[in-house]
């Protein structure tokens, strides 16, 4: 009768041994997809905010469009140049030409400005990214000028891009 008692005793104790193992397994691995799915939601939050503010600069870009009321990329040089007092510095505009994109058209010109200050460079820099409308440099050269170093001939090639 006490053998008994001590097998089931044993047995008992044997099988909640088993138990335990089996428990501590799981909480292991419930650890591990735990610890897996914290690291999947902070990417995902860094996907979320870079999303965001990509959405934010096509909105924005978007907006641009829309509201443009200019016609051609010589209309929107001298609307630019215009803001900024500057359109007696314009020396030449010259068009290069004029692609049909997906959803509009992209008009090139090529634009050449003499006698220009620093900080005008940078007024025109400056109306550029703020114009409008979908007007961007896609090429700046600066020289210095021949006549006072001081001021400086910029030749842009900048493209305007217009919706159908």
């Amino acid at each position: 009768m006490k053998h008994r008692k001590a097998i089931y005793f044993i047995s008992g104790l044997i099988g909640f041994i088993i138990g335990l193992t089996i428990l501590t397994g799981l909480l292991s691995s419930g650890r591990r997809q735990l610890e897996m799915l914290e690291n999947q939601r902070k990417e995902m939050m860094t996907l979320k905010e870079e999303f965001l503010s990509l959405r934010r600069k096509v909105d924005f870009v978007e907006g641009k469009k829309n509201l443009s009321s200019v016609g051609s990329v010589v209309q929107a040089v001298d609307e630019v140049f215009s803001s900024t007092g500057l359109k007696d510095k314009v020396k030449t505009v010259k068009s290069t030409g004029r692609k049909e994109i997906r959803d509009g058209f992209e008009e090139g010109a090529d634009v050449y400005l003499e006698k220009i200050t620093m900080n005008e460079m940078i007024n025109i820099f400056y109306r550029i990214e703020n114009a409008p409308m979908v007007l961007t440099v896609e090429k700046a050269e600066v020289k210095k000028s021949f006549e006072n170093p001081q001021l400086l001939n910029i030749s842009l090639s900048v493209s305007f891009l217009k919706t159908k």
